[in-house]
């Protein structure tokens, strides 16, 4: 088995990482890099260096027990110099051209909102980031833009998690949104996770973030609810407690605890409950039926 070094590359915020061969230069998380891609030289931010068995598939995306075969890697070519930085289109030059871009689409009527612009590195494209409801038939848009900008255009949709990466924002925490800061990748958050954390009656409003979606920090803790969860006896076990015969009818992860109904003792009585802490002493030792 031979091992190599890969460094996960990212290119702009709401791209893909990609992956590439080391190519024997002793790279870090952060730095800059020039690499040549199926579309031209491109400059880009080390965003993880992971090391992995050298066969298998050319997997991207920043799984680091990866197969990979070396053959399908480009070689990142060199460390970016301060003349390449200098290189890169400024802020100004970007605003102009997405002001240009939002423009053109308003007088073309289309039915989407232009985020972001990309220049590559060799100057010979610029790609332009939107977010649309449906599908765009963005054609006439691209002809105008090319034919100002002489160059080739590109039209990436993204979705409205990215834009909130893009444009930034402070979350209700009052920090910085996690995706414009140290996320590198959009996970799926589910409904699941709020459920397992038992949040979800907090509603949508709550644990949604600000791009409308559920928050990304919902996926943060929830291995270890899961494990805790895993320990505990599942809703509708019949478990015995202290000699007495009941029904688990509730949990509290965190408390690793569980509500307990139990039969009435007389006809006519209501059911009694009563909370269960599994950790002292496994009181409820909690066998099932």
């Amino acid at each position: 088995m031979i091992i190599m070094r890969i460094a996960q590359i990212q290119f702009f915020q709401w791209d893909k990482i990609y992956n590439f061969d080391q190519n024997g230069l002793n790279l870090k998380k952060g730095d800059k890099v020039i690499v040549k891609t199926d579309l031209g030289l491109e400059i880009g931010d080390v965003i993880k260096l992971i090391d992995t068995e050298a066969k298998g598939c050319n997997s991207c995306g920043g799984c680091s027990t990866a197969q990979v075969d070396k053959q399908e890697l480009k070689p990142v070519l060199r460390l970016a110099t301060e003349q390449d930085l200098e290189k890169v289109i400024t802020r100004d030059d970007k605003d102009n051209a997405l002001d240009f871009c939002k423009r053109t689409v308003e007088r073309l009527g289309l039915d989407m909102k232009v985020i972001d612009a990309h220049f590559s590195f060799d100057g010979s494209r610029t790609t332009f980031a939107f977010i649309a409801d449906g599908r765009v038939d963005f054609r006439e848009l691209v002809k105008e833009l090319t034919r100002h900008f002489n160059r080739n255009i590109r039209m990436q949709q993204i979705g409205i998690r990215d834009e909130a990466k893009v444009m930034g924002d402070c979350g209700p925490c009052g920090r910085k949104l996690c995706c414009s800061g140290f996320l590198t990748s959009m996970i799926s958050i589910t409904s699941e996770m709020a459920e397992v954390q038992q949040i979800a009656h907090r509603g949508s409003d709550r644990l949604s973030g600000c791009c409308g979606r559920l928050k990304c920090c919902l996926s943060y803790e929830i291995e270890g609810y899961e494990y805790l969860k895993g320990k505990m006896p599942p809703m509708g076990a019949r478990v015995n407690v202290d000699g007495a015969r009941g029904i688990v009818v509730g949990h509290h992860v965190l408390k690793q605890s569980v509500d307990v109904e139990f039969a009435p003792e007389k006809q006519g009585d209501r059911p009694f409950r009563m909370e269960v802490d599994l950790t002292r002493n496994n009181r409820a030792g909690c066998p099932k039926a």
